[in-house]
């Protein structure tokens, strides 16, 4: 008996250790920032507390010479309530916000345009910076059928990040619903990639010092990723929409446990609801399928991209049996792929391969899986789980046109010209009003006061002075 109530005390001393271990080695960023933008109170999203602007912050200060806060009126009950309040900016504005841990960070810009009985959201026009790089020109925050949410990976080696917003063409405002600026783990961008340059794959060194705009991010054959199930927050759309060719594929789910490990994807590099799932091609017979699994997505030329492709053999019966081959935008980047060498040999252990390609002259970046000479019947022969894209700065800093950053702040002083010219025309109309009185006391110094002519003067009479008199008022 007292040997039982040990092995019991004992069992439950184990799991206490195991779970207090997970939570406290569960991501926990140092920087974690969510601004609930125009609004008096505090709100929740998703458990998340997105605390409002209107607070005095130590660590996070907005920096506007001319902004107010607008309130929408009846929404749809399913939105969000940061989506309820919207920052108006009249004026070049900045969110500045402390770093206290220097590396990747993420920045999330929400926005949402409503209309209210003082101000319709749609008429907006402006330019976003984020830290120096142009994120967005002439923007006008999206569509009206729902938010919308840009996502940004930035370096950050300074003691500050700043956001700035810059009010563009007729519009004469800016504004932003929400903002999210979260420290990334070390992990999520490795410091190499391969580069596609041609038919060739070479070195590319330095990624985890770049900016990137998240373009794309899909999970493959699976339902939508909310926040609310992803360890960063992240949102990870179904792929169907991108999906070009799936003669001969299948979808596949799996229940058990996804067994990350050291070197491969953490948990924050990808969820197990992405993992979990995947699209794949299967033989079912003696003979391998011709077939080919590709996907297309739309992007902006003129830009590098970083392809981030996702993989966990969650499909295979055994070890050793899938081999399968990778394509990107038509060339071949990966030949007789093997799952299971990459794993240290581990079923449902996820990785990922990262490729930094150019948009092709269509502007899509296309991605395909298909069997090797490798593959084998009566198994698996090729699988994919999850696809991100991200576009990267070009040599103007920007992410969106080649303005550079100079000229975009250059744009808001011809914004003011306004502001200026009125206290302008104020001075030079009180410098005219006060020569015109300093003419007229010179004019009056000048001239002799009325008074009765001396009665010996017979050419001069009263009545003729009297009748100069108002002259000279």
């Amino acid at each position: 008996m007292e040997i039982l109530r040990m092995r019991s005390a004992f069992s439950f001393f184990l799991l206490y250790f195991f779970l207090f271990c997970d939570i406290s080695l569960s991501f926990s960023p140092v920087d974690h920032y969510l601004v609930n933008c125009g609004a008096f109170l505090d709100s929740t999203v998703d458990n998340r507390r997105f605390v409002s602007d209107s607070h005095d912050s130590t660590h996070a200060h907005l920096s506007s010479p001319q902004s107010f806060s607008l309130c929408a009126g009846t929404l749809l009950p399913a939105l969000p309530p940061i989506y309820h309040t919207a920052r108006v900016f009249k004026a070049q504005s900045k969110y500045v916000f402390d770093v206290k841990d220097p590396g990747t960070h993420m920045v999330r810009l929400h926005f949402h345009r409503f209309s209210t009985p003082q101000l319709n959201l749609v008429d907006s026009q402006f330019h976003v910076l984020v830290n120096g790089l142009v994120a967005l020109t002439n923007f006008s925050g999206g569509n009206s059928l729902g938010p919308r949410v840009t996502e940004y990976l930035l370096c950050v080696h300074s003691e500050k990040l700043e956001i700035t917003f810059v009010p563009a063409g007729k519009s004469k405002f800016a504004f932003v619903n929400a903002i999210e600026v979260i420290s990334a783990p070390k992990d999520l961008i490795p410091e190499t990639a391969q580069s596609l340059n041609g038919d060739k794959l070479e070195s590319f060194e330095g990624l985890n010092q770049r900016a990137f705009e998240v373009v794309h991010r899909v999970t493959v054959g699976g339902a939508k990723v909310t926040p609310f199930n992803d360890s960063l927050w992240r949102t990870w759309v179904p792929d169907d929409e991108y999906l070009k060719s799936n003669q001969g594929s299948t979808r596949v789910y799996f229940s058990g446990s996804i067994k990350y490990q050291e070197g491969g994807a953490s948990c924050e590099v990808g969820p197990d609801n992405v993992y979990n799932s995947a699209r794949l091609i299967e033989s079912k017979s003696a003979s391998i399928p011709n077939a080919i699994l590709s996907w297309e997505f739309p992007v902006t030329e003129d830009y590098k991209y970083l392809v981030r492709l996702h993989f966990c053999d969650i499909a295979s019966v055994s070890l050793g049996l899938l081999f399968f081959n990778v394509h990107v935008n038509g060339h071949l980047v990966f030949k007789d792929l093997d799952p299971s060498a990459v794993t240290n040999y581990m079923l449902a252990s996820p990785f990922y391969l990262d490729f930094v390609v150019d948009a092709d002259p269509s502007s899509v970046v296309n991605v395909a899986v298909a069997p090797s000479n490798k593959s084998m019947a009566h198994t698996v022969d090729a699988i994919l789980n999850g696809v991100e894209i991200m576009k990267m700065n070009n040599l103007m800093g920007s992410f969106d046109g080649k303005v550079p950053v100079e000229s975009v702040l250059k744009c808001w002083p011809t914004r003011k010209s306004g502001r200026i010219l009125l206290p302008m025309i104020a001075l030079v109309c009180l410098l005219l009003s006060l020569s015109v009185f300093m003419r007229r006391r010179v004019d009056k110094a000048d001239s002799v006061p009325w008074s009765k002519l001396p009665m010996e003067d017979p050419e001069t009479t009263p009545k003729k002075g009297k009748q100069q008199l108002p002259s000279k008022v």
